[in-house]
């Protein structure tokens, strides 16, 4: 079992800030994730909840089976430095092997297990693992060397720390770049002290909080807000099992006295259609994965007395604007910057844009949570990393989120923002949910350049003048839908999304051009 004293003194926080605590000999990422765990061995820190009861596991035994896994990873002749592809389900294994190759000075490389065997070989192209950690049924690269988690790692050799620079490669996740390719995304063990300003500045995290967490443990959210920021401040991390429904989230947020709630705006979402009940001891919900409409979060706080305080990252940062207890968000905007953080709003030359005005959203390089680079590539250079986000800021210093610079639409020659739109139409009568997207009207030659806004959306059917009159009286002329789609007649029930609860909005044009609609040509949001 592992010793507090074993463990190198957390530095007090105060002497702490997440610029300077970059001990470049004496670093680990899991290490300083359980440290503060390792001073209550015998507290929660995960519970994974079903209807009917928890499996539990305390800061010593989850210590313990992370160093176990370490030392076995080890004895299997991996070495420091080696890269380790994931391949696990929605389970514990899934953080104890991530941290324990942490711990062992390997490199995880995060995957989805919902990938097909050709989109994780040409992915694990990219990377050159040297071995795969795989569950049963979930494909594997051909030709890689696999292994099989061990049943009991707590009862395994502990190894030892593996200290180091704090800039040195500790993990791979992988996003999508614009054209739908997966990009590996290299983080440096420091990544961990780029996570600092989110338990202020948007989680509003206390060691005696019991977050719940709706995602599964192989999501890349789940694992940093659901596990390892609850154990880097000591916590206890929850967990929905599997089976749990997300209309029975409520009972079970009830029932294992949940502080604090986690998800994205889909699952909010569902929630709110049904009855829910009291929730004395949560204290907020923290949102994040796709914009928040600020209709739910007005649902939301009229019907649990709790605000929902949203967040804006990406793989590349995580997250680095956002809401906070202590500062929550103006209405329609995603808040203000994390203490500590850098951030500018660019024109295309790379300038300071005015408050009002739209630009670039941008972070600076010396963030400690920002990628060491995508692999293959040169590491972000010059003072700001710019994140492909478009937002304005307003008087009081709040960002409001504009959406992807490239699916800005482009109406009339005028740049228009899917999310302004979108906003402005939450709340036409009988609606449930809407996007809008660019496409070209029925009867336009492909490739002519004729497009046209249009909204698809679910719920009642709505008449078009009923429509355009609400929009006419919210949205400048140029902004307003021409079109209104419902989406039955693409045959959905609700817009598509992708994992992290993201709207499909090329599926979308891609459905109206097979139903006689044509899809916009390819274009770069700035013409």
């Amino acid at each position: 079992m592992p010793d507090a004293a074993a463990l190198p003194p957390h530095p007090a926080p105060e002497a702490v800030s997440m610029m300077d605590y970059t001990d470049p000999s004496r670093f680990n990422l899991a290490e300083h994730v359980l440290r503060a765990g390792a001073a209550t061995p015998d507290k929660v820190a995960l519970a994974v909840l079903s209807l009917t009861g928890a499996t539990r596991w305390s800061y010593a035994r989850l210590i313990a089976s992370v160093r176990g896994l370490a030392g076995w990873l080890l004895d299997e002749g991996l070495q420091s430095g080696d890269r380790l592809l994931l391949r696990l389900g929605n389970t514990p294994d899934y953080p104890l092997c991530y941290l324990g190759a942490m711990a062992a000075g390997l490199v995880p490389v995060a995957t989805s297990p919902l990938l097909t065997g050709p989109e994780i070989t040409r992915m694990a192209a990219q990377v050159s693992p040297q071995a795969v950690i795989a569950g049963e049924g979930i494909a594997c690269p051909d030709g890689l060397r696999r292994l099989t988690p061990p049943p009991t790692p707590e009862t395994l050799p502990p190894a030892d720390w593996h200290y180091g620079p704090a800039g040195r490669e500790a993990y791979i996740v992988f996003t999508s770049g614009t054209s739908g390719t997966p990009l590996a995304v290299r983080h440096a063990h420091r990544a961990i002290l780029g996570r600092q300003p989110m338990h202020d500045g948007w989680e509003g995290l206390r060691q005696e909080d019991r977050l719940l967490h709706s995602g599964a443990f192989n999501w890349t959210y789940t694992m940093g807000t659901g596990l390892m920021d609850p154990w880097t401040v000591g916590a206890t991390a929850l967990i929905a099992a599997p089976d749990i429904a997300p209309e029975q989230l409520a009972l079970v947020l009830r029932r294992h006295d949940a502080t604090i709630f986690a998800s994205v705006p889909a699952i909010f979402r569902r929630l709110l259609r049904g009855p829910l009940p009291a929730l004395p001891r949560l204290r907020h919900a923290l949102c994040a994965g796709e914009a928040l409409p600020p209709a739910l979060r007005s649902d939301w706080q009229v019907k649990t007395g709790t605000d929902i305080h949203e967040a804006l990252g990406m793989s590349e940062v995580s997250t680095f604007l956002s809401g906070s207890p202590a500062r929550p968000a103006p209405t329609g905007s995603c808040g203000f910057p994390q203490p500590g953080r850098r951030i500018a709003v660019l024109d295309d030359a790379g300038q300071p844009v005015a408050p009002g005005e739209t630009g670039h959203l941008a972070i600076a390089t010396d963030d400690p949570g920002l990628m060491l680079s995508y692999e293959g590539s040169a590491a972000p250079s010059g003072a700001w990393f710019t994140t492909g986000d478009l937002v304005a800021t307003d008087a009081a210093g709040a960002f409001h989120y504009q959406g992807r610079a490239d699916e800005m639409m482009n109406a009339g020659g005028i740049r228009v923002s899917p999310r302004e739109v979108e906003i402005a139409l939450a709340g036409l009568p009988g609606i449930t949910e809407l996007a809008v997207a660019e496409i070209e009207p029925p009867g336009a030659t492909p490739g002519s350049g004729t497009r046209i806004i249009a909204c698809f959306y679910a719920g009642e059917a709505v008449s078009d003048r009923t429509a355009n009159d609400f929009a006419a009286a919210r949205l400048a002329r140029y902004k307003c839908p021409r079109a209104w789609i419902p989406l039955s007649s693409l045959g959905l029930t609700e817009l598509p999304r992708g994992p992290t609860g993201k709207v499909l909005r090329r599926r979308l044009v891609a459905l109206c051009m097979e139903t006689g609609f044509h899809s916009p040509p390819s274009r770069k949001a700035s013409t």
